[in-house]
């Protein structure tokens, strides 16, 4: 890095380059994030009470 100026100053031209989001696309990536959170949380609640289902047969059988 030979000058910090000159550096700083190109960073800003690239920050300009940047396409940003809309707030609609904000708000969609928002609310899938939100979706998916809930859908995967869902299984993990179905798998852990099948689960859990399962190893009380197990220990019921077993004695």
């Amino acid at each position: 890095m030979r000058n910090p100026l000159k550096f700083i100053q190109e960073v800003k031209q690239e920050a300009f380059k940047v396409t940003w989001p809309t707030g609609k696309e904000t708000l969609q990536g928002t609310l899938m994030v939100v979706a998916m959170a809930i859908v995967a949380s869902l299984f993990f609640l179905l798998l852990d009470q099948f689960l859990k289902f399962l190893l009380e047969l197990l220990l019921k059988v077993s004695f």
